[in-house]
């Protein structure tokens, strides 16, 4: 069938704004759909780098929470623009860039989630219940659906042959003292790759979640480790175990030389320390 140059393109806006129609009915507001994904996340950044108090030389963060509830609103349009990107358009983002999206969204709306009983809370478990953890309500328009915080992480940023890159829990940050710290600005495509490899190091050398403990001769590693191991040993890391992994860290877990060579001769007992789950706050 062919159509007028003038039907044709009516024929084309009606398409588009159905497309958006769908959007609002998700909640997505039409001003977020029309402008598009920043790639670089800037508007997350600028939240960051206002309310991000970075402790221990740079290794530790902890958040303003009363400052970004202040500036909810500027958290909530930047959501909506993440809210917004189609999973069409998410499978056409290149690897890096889907990564630094998806760890933006789960660091974003996390955020959010406490803001939505701060000040009233001493952890991100108080949000939950009997029944259910917080990490659980599908509360995230993400993608065309809802997602659960679980949903970003486990159903697909540790997808089995996506990503493959265990680095993603150093990035991650579930808004707790024992979690690795809250990065100070966004992830973005184009320094992913050092970004992360950053992020390890700063956690790593964090010795109130990882350090070689010279007086039980053990290796005493975040709870982390415990809980997701098996991830480092996929891909790039290609690692047969943890001592393996913190061997490459050996001069950040150790003060002597002589522990050092010990991590890195793999000769070390690996044991793992009590998570911390108080709310990563600055009070």
């Amino acid at each position: 069938m062919n159509l007028s140059p003038t039907r044709l393109i009516r024929r084309l806006c009606l398409a588009r704004l159905a497309c958006l129609a769908t959007g609002a009915a998700m909640g997505v507001p039409l001003l977020a759909q029309a402008q598009g994904l920043d790639h670089q996340h800037k508007a997350w950044t600028a939240l960051l780098k206002r309310h991000v108090v970075l402790q221990g030389g740079g290794s530790a963060s902890q958040l303003r929470y009363a400052g970004m509830a202040a500036d909810r609103a500027l958290l909530k349009a930047y959501l909506d623009t993440l809210s917004a990107v189609s999973a069409a358009s998410f499978a056409d983002f290149s690897k890096a860039q889907q990564m630094a999206f998806l760890i933006n969204a789960y660091n974003a709306f996390t955020v959010e989630l406490i803001l939505t009983r701060y000040p009233k809370l001493a952890s991100i478990r108080d949000l939950g219940s009997l029944l259910q953890n917080p990490w659980k309500p599908k509360f995230i328009a993400l993608l065309g659906t809802q997602m659960s915080l679980d949903g970003i992480e486990h159903e697909t940023l540790r997808v089995r042959g996506r990503y493959d890159d265990p680095r993603i829990h150093f990035a991650v940050n579930c808004a707790s003292i024992g979690c690795p710290m809250l990065r100070e600005e966004a992830f973005v495509a184009e320094r992913l790759d050092a970004q992360l490899e950053e992020q390890s190091r700063r956690f790593m050398s964090d010795r109130s979640r990882n350090r070689y403990n010279p007086a039980s001769g053990k290796l005493e590693l975040s709870k982390i480790f415990d809980w997701y191991g098996d991830d480092f040993k996929l891909g790039h890391m290609g690692i047969a175990s943890l001592a393996a992994f913190a061997a490459r860290h050996a001069d950040l877990l150790a003060e002597t030389p002589a522990e050092r060579d010990k991590l890195r001769g793999l000769a070390v007992e690996v044991s793992f320390l009590d998570y911390d789950w108080k709310l990563n706050d600055v009070r």
